[in-house]
């Protein structure tokens, strides 16, 4: 899975052991031998040392609670003893020494109502207490540190935090009070503030704009409309949520977004449209990096596990992708698991057009794997849009004309505007078409005339195949109770003219 190979890799970096556990020992089809020697596979391809390599395993039987060291079955009478004990011979107790002068790295930060902005982290040494001044040391080394008395300090407890009064070198803490805290910061002694290496936070890989709806049906569904609110509602996702970047762009309606992920923006908006959010969103595009004076763009490793009888269709759809398959063995019974490399952008759309090609039996699994130049340019849809001339209501007659001419995205009865993207045509060029015309009423009955319209099934988009299938010119707009394609502007004059302004660009 990608978050265990990512966390993995940091835990490696920083030379920590690993204890690894092996549950559901239990069940008939456990493979308690091919799940070490994958164990041992993830390590070699982390590049990991000799001493991380020699990490006890404990088997396991977490619902009964038993547990046993080393492969096997754990007795009837077992409890977690085993487990406990393992953790404790193999992780190194703290070492900071609580009579020092105080230093505390804040590694992960949080957001409260009434608290504001919650840095967490653990005492490397020194004791931290609820109500002595501190010093808050930046990275910036110009920048004297922020000293400020602690009125709020947290402990975990279980799954929850409580008040306490201090925590010594090696505990885990909550304080609030420093707005301006940013992860690698370090809580210091104010008479003696010294800072400690900072960590840093990978930084994000694709960006995308939010905006404020501007579609006539703006309004229909949505409590929280404004750019102001769209705003204040990203700030307060940037305070817990160390992976997204917010930015400005030339329009104050317009708000950059940038994260680690595809998955994880589309995340965000399916949780502003719950809330009740009604916005508009462009389709993610990739954060470049200079290296040597070279764009280079971020590689995606995808791990794919698929039935054997279409790991070609895998290859063929990352071929035209610039995507390099680098792995393939044997998963489980009738399966085949597929590591390939290709650039993030090549990946957009891939999910959906596996689950669609494998009837829903694909597993794909994604992480970041580095920068490599920049590929040049990616095939993307095959087909223009069917975009409406006109507002009104979708009418039978009509689709049933158009549907020759593409896929449709809308049934019989759909509130359609003038510039919403109707369809998909089956040639690259996009279509103006009137969805809302109407059957002509006449004297003259046949057969011909009169056959009942049949529709074929419309194709529906999920948040997360509409920002894929978009192009440059066109946007998602997302309203608690529908997801549509739009133009970015909507007249077809508005169109011809900001294509000529694209064309004459350099």
């Amino acid at each position: 899975m990608p978050q265990t190979r990512y966390v993995l890799s940091k835990a490696l970096a920083r030379h920590l052991p690993a204890v690894v556990v092996i549950n559901k020992v239990d069940r008939a089809d456990a493979r308690l031998e091919e799940v070490v020697d994958d164990t041992y596979q993830l390590f070699f391809d982390l590049d990991a040392k000799d001493h991380h390599i020699d990490f006890p395993i404990v088997s396991t039987v977490a619902r009964q609670g038993r547990s046993m060291v080393g492969l096997g079955m754990p007795g009837a009478d077992a409890d977690m003893a085993p487990l406990l004990d393992t953790v404790v011979a193999t992780i190194p107790a703290p070492s900071g020494d609580p009579g020092a002068a105080l230093q505390a790295l804040v590694t992960n930060l949080d957001a409260s109502d009434y608290l504001g902005r919650l840095a967490i982290g653990r005492v490397a040494q020194g004791t931290l207490r609820r109500g002595e001044n501190v010093a808050l040391c930046h990275d910036d080394s110009d920048l004297p540190p922020l000293r400020r008395r602690l009125t709020e300090l947290l402990a975990f407890c279980g799954l929850g935090r409580d008040p306490v009064d201090a925590v010594t070198a090696g505990d885990l803490f909550v304080v609030a009070g420093f707005p301006e805290v940013e992860i690698g910061d370090t809580l210091a002694d104010p008479d003696d503030p010294r800072p400690l290496p900072r960590i840093e936070v990978d930084e994000p890989v694709l960006r995308m704009t939010f905006g404020v709806s501007t579609s006539p049906l703006a309004g229909g569904d949505g409590a929280f409309l404004t750019s102001r609110q769209i705003r204040e509602r990203l700030e307060r996702e940037v305070r817990g949520n160390v992976s997204i970047r917010i930015g400005p762009t030339s329009s104050p309606e317009v708000v950059e977004v940038a994260g680690r992920g595809e998955l994880q923006l589309a995340v965000l908006i399916e949780a502003m449209r719950r809330e009740g959010f009604e916005l508009q969103v462009s389709r993610p595009e990739v954060i470049l990096r200079e290296i040597g004076g070279i764009p280079h763009e971020p590689v995606e490793r995808a791990v794919i596990d698929v039935p054997d009888g279409h790991v070609g269709t895998v290859t063929q759809a990352v071929a035209p992708r610039k995507g390099k398959v680098t792995d393939l063995r044997r998963g489980d019974a009738g399966r085949t698991v597929v590591t390939l490399e290709a650039p993030a952008r090549g990946l957009l759309g891939l999910r959906s057009l596996l689950m669609t090609a494998t009837r829903g039996t694909a597993l794909v699994h994604q992480h970041h794997a580095g920068w490599m130049p920049w590929a040049g340019e990616l095939p993307h849809r095959v087909g223009g849009a069917m975009v409406a001339d006109r507002t009104g209501a979708a009418t039978a007659f009509a689709l049933d004309n158009l549907q020759k001419r593409g896929h449709l995205f809308i049934e019989p009865g759909t509130d359609v505007y003038e510039g919403m993207v109707i369809g998909e045509a089956s040639r690259p060029e996009d279509m103006v078409v009137n969805a809302a015309r109407a059957k002509q009423l006449t004297n003259i009955r046949t057969h011909a005339k009169d056959e009942a319209v049949r529709l074929d099934p419309v194709r529906r988009f999920t948040l997360e195949t509409a920002i894929e299938w978009i192009a440059d010119d066109e946007l998602v707009e997302v309203t608690p109770k529908a997801i549509r394609v739009r133009k970015r502007h909507l007249t077809e004059s508005d169109r011809r003219l900001a294509a000529k302004r694209t064309s004459r660009q350099p």
